[in-house]
């Protein structure tokens, strides 16, 4: 067994060809350029990029299958330069007629031949294949059990945020108005929560709790990611360590303070003041954005928590002031990779390159011990730079 860093929300912006995949990503989010900036500069072990139903991104597979840069492992995920496994998946919009609002869920599969059959039944269901995160014109149960009978892995999707998630608009108050809780392999927390306040709602103690980076650029990949304690970097054995078998498991969840995420206060939806009463004290509307927390509070149903991984506030290198692209660059030709940064440098060797306040910056986001302002309706909380 070894601890491997794994992301698994990572979209594709453009195709190798330029047509656009997530169109609110960036054009520097291709396949390719996704898993090189997993081995460097990141140093992640195993990704999952969520837009690789995508027909243009099954060519490039193929291609990369064909020039022996993917290699396809016998148990699953494909082995990119024998550094980053990639696992392949989709990130697909539900709202069927027991839903109160569109929702999004995340599949992952096993090879090539699954994730080309998927995309296939897929093509008949949405207006556009070629592009991410697609309405389906299924029911979410159906497509739950269309994902598992490929073998592939189900998991909403950042599922308290207020926008298109299970909790934040697709039910009133349980997962079982709309999915099938035996078919759900693991639920994904999003950037405006963690254990702690997921674990207020008891039908969530049953399953293992991912957090992913939902990354929409090159330098947001693993701005949220998990340990995982693995026989080897599989589909296989990331599967097993969704439901704790063999030995496998999530080590540690990484994650940004929720303060940090872009919708953890309710705040007014104009002008992004914390709600005080029913009027916004800055703008006068009676319109807001509830907030992740208040949303579970209204959610919450238990006295008690299970035994989990321990949840690790760590604030992204990106997100420090006065840590810019050149000093970045510094660290990281020292260095080698973020994980390495965040991990296993001790202070003295990054006193060594950078100015001292900024050395403690970043032991400071390495141990979640910040100063923060909180994030509302769709503006990501700060670090503070008086410490």
């Amino acid at each position: 067994m070894k601890k491997y860093f794994v992301d698994l929300h990572i979209h594709i912006g453009r195709t190798k060809t330029g047509k656009p995949v997530k169109i609110t990503a960036s054009k520097t989010l291709t396949l390719t350029n996704i898993l090189h900036a997993a081995k460097l500069p990141k140093g992640l072990d195993m990704i999952g990029i969520i837009d690789c139903h995508s027909p243009e991104v099954i060519a490039e597979i193929e291609d990369l299958l064909q020039n022996e840069e993917l290699v396809e492992m016998e148990d699953g995920g494909f082995s990119f330069q024998d550094s980053v496994t990639l696992i392949p998946g989709v990130e697909i919009e539900v709202n069927d007629e027991n839903c109160k609002g569109p929702l999004h869920v995340l599949g992952y599969f096993p090879s090539l031949k699954k994730i080309k059959e998927f995309s296939n039944w897929y093509t008949g269901k949405v207006k556009n294949n070629q592009l991410s995160t697609q309405r389906i014109r299924e029911d979410a149960r159906s497509l739950q059990k269309k994902i598992k009978s490929l073998d592939g892995i189900f998991i909403p999707a950042h599922v308290f945020t207020p926008f298109k998630s299970l909790y934040g608009k697709g039910v009133e108050s349980s997962l079982t108005e709309v999915l099938d809780p035996n078919l759900i392999d693991a639920i994904e927390l999003g950037l405006s929560s963690n254990t702690e306040m997921a674990d207020h709602i008891k039908e969530l103690h049953d399953y293992t709790f991912v957090s992913n980076s939902d990354a929409h650029s090159l330098a947001k990949i693993a701005r949220e990611y998990q340990v995982m304690k693995l026989e080897e970097p599989t589909f296989l054995a990331l599967k097993k360590a969704l439901h704790h078998k063999d030995g496998n498991e999530i080590v540690a969840n990484y994650g940004l303070n929720p303060y940090l995420g872009k919708y953890h206060e309710t705040t007014c939806a104009k002008c992004f003041t914390k709600k005080i009463g029913d009027t916004c004290e800055q703008c006068g509307s009676t319109k807001f954005t509830k907030g992740v927390a208040d949303r579970i509070k209204e959610l919450t149903t238990a006295n008690s928590v299970p035994d989990r991984p321990p949840y690790i506030h760590q604030v992204p290198l990106d997100f420090l002031p006065g840590l810019g692209p050149k000093t970045m660059a510094k660290l990281l030709d020292h260095f080698g990779t973020e994980m390495n940064i965040l991990h296993n440098v001790p202070k003295e060797e990054i006193e060594k390159l950078v100015k001292m306040d900024l050395a403690e910056l970043i032991i400071k986001a390495r141990n979640g011990d910040l100063q923060l302002s909180a994030g509302g309706g769709g503006q990501y909380g700060k670090v503070s730079d008086k410490q």
